[in-house]
Formats: structure tokens, C-alpha cells, sequence
């Protein structure tokens, strides 16, 4: 089941989102109000052309959990050995924007933006020093995060990476959210993201070094994962800050985010002058 938030007529709804129409939900004002009531979606009788609606953010998290160099060939593009443990930051929920909304930042604050396309999984129930094996058990769903990066500011000026990771705009979400149900292996999926019409990154979630159920198991004996909570699970090799010349986002790009049976995840740049 693939469920969108989208706004029609000046409001904004849930739905289902299947082939070019869009199934209005009940018993819920948001996907985040679903996830937290633990409600099962299901259909109030109306229903729209995709093209009639505008798909927004699927929800706003509780908290964005994001883990860093999880994939072992982009911690190499970056200089970089794969962490022992995973490597946990976090992204502030203020940053989140969704499909075909602008990615936009002050040239005075950042000048080195990065892509990275990765799998951001839903938590649906309280996570709380779970196994590995229970892990899946605690997932809503999953959708498409880009954790747009400003590299000097995470690597060069702060030395830590919160500011270059949160500013407003940096987290698109979307299209839609994919339930768990029908993505049964979270871990054979193929991830893309195109800069304008080149492919920049292709990878699968196969190589990474933590896999999902790890992850949730792993965060869940430090923190409690709460519904509606969002893990950010790394992004694989293809970044501008591994390439030679380093290549950063310009004014006017768009950045197309896919990931194999969720869709693409569209978004143009703007770089504003003071």
C-alpha cells in the first residue's frame, strides 16, 4: 500500500496512491496520527486524478534518526574506514520538505551542497531494547529521504554535522510511504539519484554494513524509537564530496531521488544571494 499526504482545494488529506489516482483514507487527518493511533487505513469512497491533487511530505517525524557511511564503498569515496558501530546523527524534523518542493539555502551560509539518496525506514510502534529478529515488527513503512549535505559546514567549519545536515529545506521526504507489508526485504532494494539527467549514485541496499532490523535493534538499546520516528539508513557511493573535482549542487539543478518499489522523489535547487 502506498499512502501519500496531499493537499486538494486548499486542504490537506491522506490517501492511497494507486497507478494515476489517488484514494482518499478515513479515520485520520494525517499519516502521523494514523501511525500513532495504530489505525489500518481504509478507503472513505472518494477518489482523485494524481494530477488533480499535489503530493506533500508524507508526515512529519517525531525525530529523524541518520546513520553515517553505511554503505563501505562511500566511506571510502570520502576518505574515510567503515565505522565500527553505527554512526548516529541526527536531522532536524524543520528540515523536511517534499516532492517537487525547492531545496534552498543562502550562498553567505553554504556554497558546498551534496546529495544522498537513501532509504529512510517509518517506526510504527514503540521500539524499546528490541532484537534484531523483532526488529521488522516495529516498521510502519518505508519512503525516500535525500540527505541533502552542506560539506563545509559539516566537514570543514563545524567539525560536527547537526548545522549542515538540518538547514530548512535539507530533508525531502516522499513521494509516498510504502507499508511494510509490500516491501517484505528492505535490504533488496536499488537506490538511484540523478543530478539534472546524470546518474550520480546507484547502489543497493544489499551493501549496507548495518542492515535495517540491525539498525532498529541497535538504536533501540540507546534511545526509544516512538511511532512516526525516522531512521535514515545511508546513503551509497556516487557523492560530489567523493568525486574528482569535487562537484557540489549549482542553481537550477534538480535532484531525482529513486528507490526501487517506492518511486522518485523530485526536487529543484535554488541558491538565494544576500
Amino acid at each position: 500500500m502506498k499512502i501519500v499526504t496531499f493537499t486538494r482545494n486548499g486542504n490537506t488529506e491522506i490517501g492511497e496512491w494507486i497507478d494515476d489516482t489517488i484514494y482518499g483514507l478515513a479515520w485520520s487527518d494525517s499519516i502521523m496520527s494514523l501511525i500513532q493511533r495504530g489505525l489500518t487505513p481504509n478507503r472513505n469512497g472518494e477518489y482523485y486524478p494524481l494530477d488533480a491533487v499535489t503530493l506533500k511530505a508524507p508526515l512529519r517525524p517525531g525525530k529523524i534518526i541518520a546513520i553515517g557511511r553505511n554503505y563501505a564503498e562511500h566511506a571510502a569515496e570520502t576518505g574515510n574506514e567503515p565505522p565500527p558501530a553505527p554512526l548516529i546523527f541526527s536531522i532536524f524534523p524543520s528540515a523536511v520538505i517534499g516532492p517537487g518542493e525547492t531545496i534552498t539555502w543562502h550562498s553567505s551560509i553554504a556554497k558546498e551542497v551534496d546529495w544522498e539518496v537513501e532509504l529512510a525506514v517509518i517506526i510504527g510502534r514503540r521500539a524499546r531494547h528490541v532484537s534484531e529478529e523483532n526488529a521488522l515488527n516495529h516498521v510502519f513503512g518505508y519512503t525516500i529521504g535525500n540527505d541533502i549535505s552542506a560539506r563545509d559546514l559539516q566537514l570543514r567549519i563545524d567539525g560536527q554535522w547537526t548545522r549542515g545536515k538540518s538547514l530548512d529545506t535539507f530533508c525531502p521526504l516522499g513521494p509516498c510511504i510504502v507499508t511494510r507489508n509490500d516491501i517484505p526485504d528492505p535490504q533488496n532494494l536499488q537506490l538511484q539519484m540523478y543530478v539534472n539527467d546524470e546518474l550520480m549514485q546507484d547502489g543497493h541496499t544489499s551493501d549496507m554494513i548495518f542492515d535495517v532490523k540491525y539498525l532498529i535493534a541497535y538504536c533501540s538499546w540507546m534511545f526509544t524509537l516512538n511511532p512516526g520516528d525516522i531512521i535514515m539508513t545511508g546513503t551509497p557511493p556516487g557523492v560530489g564530496e567523493g568525486m574528482t573535482p569535487k562537484r557540489y549542487l549549482a542553481d537550477g539543478d534538480v535532484v531525482t531521488a529513486i528507490i526501487e518499489g517506492i518511486g522518485e522523489l523530485r526536487n529543484p535547487v535554488r541558491i538565494l544571494s544576500d
